[in-house]
């Protein structure tokens, strides 16, 4: 959180300007508190939680620094945008640095594969596991470079409000074969079973499974190779920490501790909030960045909502949820690299595990990460930070998380030290868990999952929950659980898309 000595003096807040109410400081809710500050609303922004983040909370121990969420940052000019919007560089607060290899691939063999945007180590690296493979590197790439100009630039921020929209677009997805899974245009490239897993993982850090989702995330490749993989020094909290200092700077307000019960609705329209003090907030439109299907299902009574009803909040499919250990060790690790992934002896057996059979695997794969490879000031002088991060089930698996935790978690640690990281329970010297529990009760994720609905093509783009209400009007949804989708990119273009969604505040007709 910023140190409230460190708060620029923000100017007078005028009350007679259209109040704008934000539930939640996930970085959708933060990026649009700001676009609407810059559209001229008083806003005020609550948030659940002791500090800014939501999924990307940032906790700290034992002089250790754990960023508890996403930890990947592609598409820095989204929040280039954001502090040009209120007339300042991103730069002035946070320093993103290029990571390179973007991650290490190691297969359950042993085998390496360092996935970058240095493509003649990755031809090399292809050759290696399969020369005939090498030709398909190039032909990819192209596939993927003409779904990101479509699903990414052109569509990324378009408002999907209605089906004509779908309609317009279908002769270009079909075109790019959006109806394969992402797995399945992998497949049609390359041949040998360990690429298509590298070029096939994507999906995962979305909250997809890569046999389903929609081929349509083919374009995070080519997003990766186009603008990189960078890490916020300081961590992913600092960009949290920018975005409330620019919140506070347009003299808006972000209150902590602050549990909203009910979004108000009178003739149709979002009219304010309830908080569970009782509080009451009023507010000429509410802009939601919790989980979308929580906002509908608990937020909102069923009176008021005609097409995300009880029923179809129940049938919607939802992503996996995550198990995290963060740990501080009291040596270092130097040949672990800041982003690896570890894979287990079953690759599409193990997705179906996790999404369609609801079951906890003891072969898990694994995603190490290890900032201190790229900022050593995350730890004690000598220590190392991590966070090992295994996808799992969400709550409908019925796993009882509070008491199976800490023996996953011991499995999980007995892998690691057998492999990439020798004698780590000896070394281990700060700890904590995060389990789909907690995804459900703290972060009030729909039955703890991670992402929001599962980012398959019948739940995407007009079929997701809209960023302006189908249901209730001054009402919008940015963040995972609405359209784009999960990851950084996606929430800051929910958030992108409310420009074209919500009129400048001196246009706004009071009801």
């Amino acid at each position: 959180m910023l140190d409230p000595g460190s708060r620029p003096t923000p100017p007078m807040r005028n009350d007679h300007q259209p109040h704008a109410v934000v539930i939640g400081s996930g970085f959708g809710g933060l990026a649009a508190a700001v676009r609407l500050g810059a559209k001229g609303y008083r806003v005020t922004v609550l948030e659940k939680l002791d500090a800014p983040g939501g999924r990307a909370y940032v906790f700290k121990q034992d002089g250790f620094t754990f960023d508890a969420g996403p930890t990947i940052v592609t598409a820095p000019y989204l929040f280039e945008e954001l502090w040009k919007l209120c007339g300042k560089k991103l730069s002035d607060d946070v320093t993103l640095k290029p990571i390179s290899p973007f991650y290490r691939i190691r297969f359950n063999d042993g085998t390496c594969f360092d996935y970058s945007d240095d493509k003649a180590d990755v031809l090399r690296q292809i050759a290696q596991l399969c020369p005939d493979d090498v030709p398909a590197y190039d032909r990819f790439m192209k596939a993927s470079e003409a779904i990101f100009k479509v699903g990414f630039e052109q569509l990324g921020d378009m408002p999907f409000n209605n089906f004509t929209d779908m309609v317009k677009i279908a002769p270009d997805m079909i075109k790019l074969e959006s109806y394969r899974s992402v797995y399945g245009l992998v497949s049609k490239y390359f041949r040998d079973p360990k690429l298509r897993v590298v070029f096939s993982f994507h999906p995962l850090l979305v909250g997809g499974n890569p046999f389903n989702a929609t081929s349509v995330y083919c374009l995070i490749t080519f997003l990766e190779k186009h603008w990189g993989v960078h890490f916020a020094m300081g961590g992913t909290g600092k960009l949290a920490e920018g975005l409330v200092k620019l919140i506070l700077g347009q003299g808006n307000i972000v209150r902590y501790n602050q549990d909203v019960r009910e979004i108000m609705v009178e003739n149709g329209a979002a009219t304010g909030v309830r908080l569970a003090s009782g509080e009451v907030l009023a507010a000429d439109i509410v802009v939601s960045n919790a989980d979308s299907a929580w906002t509908y299902r608990y937020l909102l009574p069923a009176a008021v909502r005609s097409r995300w009803t009880d029923r179809k909040i129940e049938k919607a499919r939802y992503s996996m949820s995550l198990f995290l250990w963060y740990f501080g060790t009291k040596k270092q690790y130097p040949d672990v690299k800041h982003h690896t992934i570890m894979l287990g002896p079953r690759y599409k057996e193990l997705v179906t595990d996790i999404f369609k059979r609801k079951i906890c695997a003891d072969d898990f794969s694994l995603y190490l990460h290890r900032p201190t490879a790229t900022d050593p000031s995350l730890a004690p002088e000598g220590c190392d930070t991590f966070y090992v991060l295994s996808p799992v089930p969400h709550m409908d698996s019925g796993i009882n998380w509070p008491a199976k935790a800490e023996s996953y978690r011991k499995l999980i640690a007995k892998e690691l030290g057998a492999t990439i990281l020798p004698d780590l329970e000896n070394q281990v010297v700060s700890s904590r868990m995060l389990t789909p529990q907690d995804f459900q009760d703290r972060l009030s994720s729909f039955r703890g999952a991670a992402f929001g609905l599962e980012p398959i093509l019948t739940q995407s783009a007009w079929f997701r929950p809209h960023n302006k209400s189908e249901d209730i009007d001054r009402l919008y949804l940015v963040g995972a659980g609405t359209h784009p989708g999960a990851g950084l990119p996606g929430v800051l273009s929910s958030a992108r898309v409310l420009d074209a969604l919500i009129p400048d505040a001196h246009t706004l007709v009071k009801s």
